[in-house]
């Protein structure tokens, strides 16, 4: 079990594939989703803008 075996970590590293025996440095473990965020109470409505006064 060596350079040429494709089960092996060094025989994947030998023939530049990946796979179990060899995963991407990119995968990441142990990672837990976000709660989901609790619902907003109901929002106020919107006031509008008031109209801007012009300057002098």
């Amino acid at each position: 079990m060596g350079k040429g075996d494709r089960r092996t970590r060094r025989g994947k590293i030998n023939r530049a594939s990946y796979g179990n025996a060899r995963p991407h440095t990119n995968v990441v473990t142990g990672v837990v989703a976000k709660p989901a965020a609790a619902p907003k109470a109901a929002a106020a409505p919107k006031k509008a803008a008031a109209p801007r006064k012009k300057s002098a």
